[in-house]
């Protein structure tokens, strides 16, 4: 799979090609983002199965996925990301960068989207089987990260 990052700001695009890089601001990162806004070890990237994972390391100034902070995602083609103030849009795929589609986007869910889609499809699946199935929701087996993927809303106001 090639995986590139490709500069917003119209820079050189930037190989993805180990299963493993680390961004940031320090000299042994594999990708170097010279600047104060960007931590000595900002994220990592992850090459697998045909995926590319981003993973934050607790990075002051944050890392974003289509203007959403987050701590964790997994990346498609054309998805923004922001390490600090730099921009970058991510291609994949065995083809050119001209053959990526600009629709394709991660989509958030979350965890009372995903029971009410388990639960839609576990609704067909009866109806295909037409067995003695209860069509409860599957949403028993669904628990809540304690660090979720993404950062709550900072402009929320607490009541």
């Amino acid at each position: 799979m090639r995986a590139q990052l490709l500069p917003l700001d119209g820079g050189l695009p930037i190989d993805i090609k180990k299963d493993l890089v680390v961004i940031g601001r320090k000299e042994d990162c594999d990708v170097r983002l010279e600047h104060k806004s960007v931590s000595k070890m900002h994220c990592v990237l992850v090459k697998t199965d045909g995926l590319l994972l981003l993973r934050d390391l607790g990075s002051t100034n944050g890392t974003r996925v289509n203007g959403t902070r987050v701590r964790r995602a997994a990346l498609l083609p054309n998805d923004e990301i922001s390490v600090a103030h730099y921009k970058f849009r991510v291609h994949l795929g065995p083809d050119m960068v001209e053959g990526a589609r600009g629709d394709e986007h991660t989509q958030h869910l979350d965890s009372h989207e995903v029971a009410e889609l388990l639960r839609q499809a576990r609704e067909c699946a009866d109806k295909d089987d037409d067995s003695d199935a209860s069509g409860k929701a599957d949403s028993e087996g669904l628990h809540r990260n304690q660090l979720p993927d993404v950062y709550p809303d900072e402009g929320a106001s607490s009541s």
